[in-house]
C-alpha cells in the first residue's frame, strides 16, 4: 500500500489507473481506524479494482476545540489497518493541503442538515462536511465511495449533494458495525473509562426499547420515544436528543406508519456518541 501526503501525487497514482478503466473504490475517513471503517474498506475491495482510503481529521466540523484536540490519531497504526484490509492508497493530507492560504469555498445543503446534528452541533458542522467529502469526491474522482450507517444523517447529506451538484460517484451505505454487547464502534470510543463504557450503552438499549415498541404495536412515536429516555435512564445517561424521523428527509414522525429512522445522540462522560435505527412496523414488515 502506497502513503500519499499531497493531492498531486495522489492525482499522478490514480490518472493511469483510471485511463486503464480499473474502477476506484473510496472510503474517507478521520482515522482512528476500527472494524467498522475496515469493513468500509473491505466493502470497496470487493467491488474495486483500486481502493483509497483517506485519513484527515477535518478541523472545519469540528464546533469544539477541545473536540478537535482529543480527537485519536495514529497514521501508522491506521495504515497497518487500511493495508490489511485491503487499501492500495491511503491519503493522508494535512490541513495546509486541504485548506491552503487564501481557501474560501464552502458547500452547503440545506433542510436535511437542520435537525438533529444540525441542531445540536450547529450549520457549521454540516458545512465542514460537505465542504471536505465535495474537496475528496473532486481529488480522488471515485467510481463508488463508501459511508457506515452509524452516521445516518451524514449519508443522507452526502447523497443530497452529490445528486445535487451531479457527482458521477455512487454513494454506499454499509451497515453499522458494533461491538459483542451491541455499542456501535466509534473512534471516539476509546475515550471512554470503563464506567463511561458501561454507561455508553444506553444509546443502544434506548433504540432497542423504541424498536421493540414499535414492534409491539406502538404506532405513536412520542410514545417510543418517551420509552427510549426512560430506558436510557437506567444506564444514567439523558439524550441530547431522540429523535423518530423518516429515513429520507429527516422530516419527523408523529403517526408510525412505514420504516422510520431512529436517531440519538448523548454525551455519555467526556465523549458524545450518537446511534441509529431504521425500523419497519410490522405490517409494513410483512408486506415487504
Amino acid at each position: 500500500m502506497k502513503i500519499v501526503h499531497n493531492i498531486a501525487r495522489l492525482r499522478q497514482r490514480l490518472d493511469p489507473l483510471r485511463a486503464q478503466h480499473q474502477s476506484i473504490g473510496f472510503v474517507p475517513t478521520m482515522g482512528a481506524l476500527h472494524e467498522g471503517h475496515l469493513s468500509l474498506i473491505r466493502r470497496a475491495r470487493r467491488d474495486n479494482g483500486v481502493v483509497v482510503v483517506s485519513v484527515f481529521v477535518n478541523p472545519i466540523q469540528f464546533n469544539e476545540a477541545a473536540d478537535l484536540a482529543a480527537y485519536p490519531r495514529d497514521l501508522d497504526a491506521d495504515a497497518a489497518l487500511a493495508a490489511s484490509a485491503g487499501a492500495d492508497v491511503l491519503f493522508a493530507p494535512d490541513a495546509a493541503e486541504m485548506y491552503p492560504a487564501g481557501f474560501q469555498t464552502a458547500v452547503v445543503v440545506r433542510n436535511v442538515t437542520t435537525p438533529l446534528e444540525g441542531a445540536s452541533r450547529g450549520a457549521a458542522h454540516f458545512d465542514g462536511v460537505t465542504t471536505v467529502v465535495a474537496k475528496l469526491l473532486n481529488i480522488v474522482q471515485p467510481h463508488a465511495v463508501y459511508f457506515g450507517q452509524k452516521d445516518a444523517q451524514q449519508a443522507i447529506v452526502v447523497r443530497r449533494m452529490a445528486l445535487d451538484l451531479a457527482f458521477p460517484t455512487r454513494i454506499e451505505v454499509c451497515p453499522t458495525v458494533r461491538e459483542s454487547d451491541g455499542l456501535a464502534m466509534s473512534s471516539r470510543n476509546v475515550r471512554l473509562d470503563p464506567a463511561a463504557r458501561a454507561q455508553a450503552l444506553a444509546l443502544k438499549a434506548g433504540l432497542d426499547a423504541a424498536q421493540a415498541a414499535i414492534d409491539g404495536g406502538e404506532r405513536s412515536a412520542g410514545a417510543a420515544i418517551a420509552l427510549a429516555t426512560r430506558r436510557m435512564a437506567d444506564f444514567g445517561v439523558a439524550p441530547e436528543y431522540f429523535a423518530i424521523v423518516s429515513p429520507d428527509d429527516l422530516s419527523p414522525v408523529a403517526t408510525i406508519t412505514a420504516p422510520v429512522l431512529l436517531a440519538v445522540a448523548a454525551r455519555v462522560g467526556p465523549v458524545r456518541l450518537i446511534d441509529n435505527a431504521i425500523v419497519a412496523p410490522p405490517h409494513h414488515a410483512s408486506r415487504d
